[in-house]
């Protein structure tokens, strides 16, 4: 089982230290052999975890900014807001991380719901049924313009002349299509249509072990090969330091599932933290 981060809090104790403190995450990740880094897509800080008004950084350009500065580490967020960029411009978006990473961008991307700021910015914001009919859209935009398909599309909300996209991803077919969510009647079909990895939330073994056989009948149903889809889990429950072996032992169950990669959200102190998840957790969860 691999290991990433999902870096959620940019509340340090002053604004010029944002971004080295992001930074010194990211290289403690990579030094630390974690596979990936990922930022929420909020332009507010969840006001369920904290402030609103706590600092939040704009996804992509971050990504960017580590970008230039490591190697190794699988780039994307968890998950792109549908109503936050154009299906068009967000295929140039992951494509320039792609190409500017060498190759190591992720599309991850979900129905979005955090109504607040999509307020508060001007974003529209249409009734959840309108959001996955644009996701299912804009998925289909995205692969188009990951093709070699350079003509039109036409859909219900998005008109598109062309679907020129120039430069070419470095990754192929395609950077990886990551759809973040459980619902069972929706999001788990459109993994199994359009995505090559899902990710969960790790609540409980038993509810990913439910998810995950809906999210078999549905490739049963799109006759998809269900082992083709990696498996991810967004860990939201135990400190996996309060009780190490028991943590692990749970993740031994969820690998038995078939997950292959769980994210981590730092607490605390995000490198001190990512430095002991490399140090005493990624070995152990290799042999998994």
């Amino acid at each position: 089982m691999r290991v990433g981060i999902h870096y959620v809090r940019f509340d340090g104790p002053g604004g010029e230290t944002i971004g080295p403190t992001l930074l010194a995450t990211a290289e403690a990740a990579e030094a630390g052999g974690l596979s990936a880094f990922t930022l929420m897509d909020h332009y507010f800080q969840m006001d369920w975890m904290t402030s609103a008004s706590d600092p939040m950084l704009e996804g992509y350009t971050a990504l960017g900014f580590l970008a230039g500065r490591t190697e190794t580490l699988t780039l994307g967020l968890l998950v792109t807001g549908v109503m936050y960029r154009h299906p068009g411009l967000l295929a140039k978006i992951v494509t320039t991380l792609d190409v500017l990473s060498g190759g190591r961008a992720q599309l991850g991307i979900g129905a979005a719901w955090y109504q607040r700021e999509h307020a508060a910015l001007g974003v529209p914001f249409p009734p959840l049924a309108e959001r996955f009919e644009r996701l299912e859209e804009t998925l289909q935009i995205c692969v188009q313009m990951w093709s070699d398909d350079d003509g039109p599309y036409e859909g219900r909300h998005y008109q598109l002349a062309e679907t020129l996209c120039s430069p070419r991803p470095i990754r192929q077919p395609h950077p990886p299509i990551l759809i973040g969510g459980g619902g069972e009647r929706k999001t788990l079909a459109l993994v199994a249509r359009y995505a090559d990895k899902s990710n969960l939330f790790g609540e409980s073994v038993g509810q990913v072990g439910d998810k995950l056989e809906a999210l078999r009948r549905h490739c049963e149903t799109e006759h998809r090969g269900y082992e083709s889809i990696e498996k991810t889990i967004l860990a939201t429950g135990s400190n996996p330091f309060t009780d190490t072996k028991a943590w692990l032992d749970e993740m031994a169950d969820y690998g038995r599932l078939g997950v292959s990669m769980v994210e981590l959200m730092p607490r605390g102190d995000p490198v001190a933290y990512t430095e002991r998840v490399g140090a005493e957790l990624v070995p152990r969860l290799a042999e998994l």
